[in-house]
């Protein structure tokens, strides 16, 4: 009898033990995870008690509080929703939050870490709680210049654009995009049928296609960490020549590449690097690249940032570039294509390394939390992300792309800007077939940075489907996301 008791009295203890365990972690070590959930729906509920702090884009508040006469006391705003939803996301009391509400809601709702004492101090003289405000780095200028271009070609696509000194995102641009104050009224029976009519666009408006969502195939632009691989390892450099086939014939396989103009990469008998880089050609990139190791590439791009995971503090989706299995493989990632995907911010993180010398900084888009009585509650500060090449090969990499925009044959010519020193990089990517074995309209796209000597912007444009309906599905990369990265880095540089 003695026994059993004794074994019972154990039992419980130990039960005792795991659960004093479960709700010391919950309340303690896992309390800011558990609040900062955007699935928490306490959470946000408890969210419309306070007064929620602002996000700024310049100072000016895109996404704010408003009392209401009614039991959830404030509503959540967005002045030009639209514009601002890849960044803000929305905060809804049915639908949960995204973008930065959700990124930023401890310092936003008031109930991080940093408030505690503020909080206090509050209780004590009696003031009503209230969040701290979110200045971001979004140069509005920037931002609209970009949403306006891509809305005018009725492209779906994204845009980003980083300081490659800093990283600051200075636009974060995803179209179509949605207006926020749909989801974010009081009453639940509209927000669930905007909700629904929101997810069930085909044309996926609240998917953020510059950081997540379904990852395009780089195309030519993916050329750009091909030729850093090779001239940062020794095997080649700018002036280095290659045959100059028509057709190759790729190893172990049956499937014949051609350049996309379906000819030689200009008229001799050899292509140089910089020819292949300024004429966008796939052959002499894919015989370079099958005289590298297999994981020569793919390795500099994880260097760039591939298969890392990124918070900005939005959650970015990691870029890939699996290791090749063969040399015809080899061949077909090297020009970014089979399965090398990417996001646009991945793409402009690439050519921001390239202008910044060949250091990556890390990207991020809140500059500073600010409390309601004006103090500077957090700063964030310029962090480097990697040093994937050296200033050397990043000089030589940036020669050639701005060969592709000053020369008359170069593909990414019409994004000069008069007076201003301009580097860039076109890229087409093929989608496979359809049913039929016709090809799938392309993934278009630009990248580049400015001025080359002093660089204050670097870019990267996607647009979908060949540019879409207006342009029959088959609008080229050498003119769309050209025109489109332009205004936007001719509105920076006007600032």
């Amino acid at each position: 009898m003695n026994k059993q008791l004794k074994f019972l009295t154990r039992t419980v203890f130990g039960m005792f033990l795991v659960l004093f365990f479960s709700v010391t972690m919950i309340q303690f070590v896992s309390a800011d995870d558990l609040r900062a959930n955007e699935l928490n729906g306490r959470t946000v509920k408890n969210g419309y008690k306070v007064e929620r702090g602002s996000i700024l884009v310049d100072g000016d508040p895109v996404a704010y509080s408003t009392p209401t006469g009614d039991s959830f006391r404030f509503v959540r705003q967005y002045s030009d929703g639209p514009l601002y939803a890849p960044v803000t996301g929305y905060f809804s009391h049915t639908q949960g939050m995204t973008g930065l509400e959700a990124a930023m809601n401890q310092d936003l709702s008031g109930i991080g870490n940093a408030q505690f004492f503020t909080r206090i101090m509050n209780t004590l003289n009696g003031v009503a709680p209230q969040g701290s405000s979110v200045q971001t780095t979004i140069d509005p200028a920037a931002q609209t210049a970009a949403a306006e271009a891509m809305a005018e070609g009725g492209f779906e696509g994204a845009v980003v654009a980083l300081d490659p000194k800093t990283g600051e995102i200075l636009a974060l641009v995803s179209t179509p995009s949605f207006d926020p104050n749909v989801l974010s009224t009081n009453s639940d029976a509209e927000i669930i049928a905007n909700y629904r009519q929101l997810e069930e666009d085909p044309s996926q408006p609240l998917q953020n296609r510059a950081i997540a969502g379904d990852l395009y195939p780089p195309g030519s632009v993916y050329k750009l960490v091909t030729a850093a691989a090779a001239i940062e390892s020794g095997e080649a450099t700018p002036s280095t020549e290659f045959p100059n086939p028509a057709q190759l014939k790729l190893p172990q396989s049956t499937h014949e590449m051609q350049n996309a103009s379906r000819t030689t990469c200009g008229t001799g008998s050899k292509a140089t690097l910089e020819q292949a880089i300024v004429l966008s050609c796939n052959i002499p990139i894919a015989e370079m690249a099958m005289d590298m190791e297999p994981n020569a590439v793919p390795d500099m791009a994880h260097a760039f940032g591939f298969e890392q995971e990124l918070s900005i503090p939005l959650a970015v989706t990691p870029s890939t570039s699996p290791m090749p299995e063969d040399e015809a493989q080899v061949a077909l990632s090297s020009i970014g294509q089979l399965d090398v995907r990417v996001t646009p911010l991945q793409v402009a993180m690439v050519s921001a390394g390239i202008a910044n010398g060949g250091t990556v900084m890390k990207p991020y888009l809140v500059d500073r939390v600010i409390t309601p009585d004006l103090r500077v509650e957090k700063e964030y500060t310029p962090e480097e992300f990697s040093k994937p090449i050296s200033r050397e090969t990043a000089e030589d990499v940036a020669g050639m792309m701005e060969e592709g925009v000053s020369s008359a044959e170069g593909l990414a010519q019409r994004a000069g800007i008069d007076g201003v020193r301009v580097a860039g990089k076109t890229g087409t990517a093929e989608n496979g077939t359809d049913e039929n074995g016709n090809d799938l309209p392309f993934t278009l796209w630009f990248t580049g940075f400015a001025p080359v000597e002093d660089p204050e912007v670097a870019i990267a444009v996607v647009i979908e489907n060949g540019g879409g309906e207006a342009y029959g599905f088959e609008g080229g990369s050498f003119d769309l996301p050209t025109a489109v990265g332009k205004r936007v880095m001719e509105a920076v540089l006007s600032e």
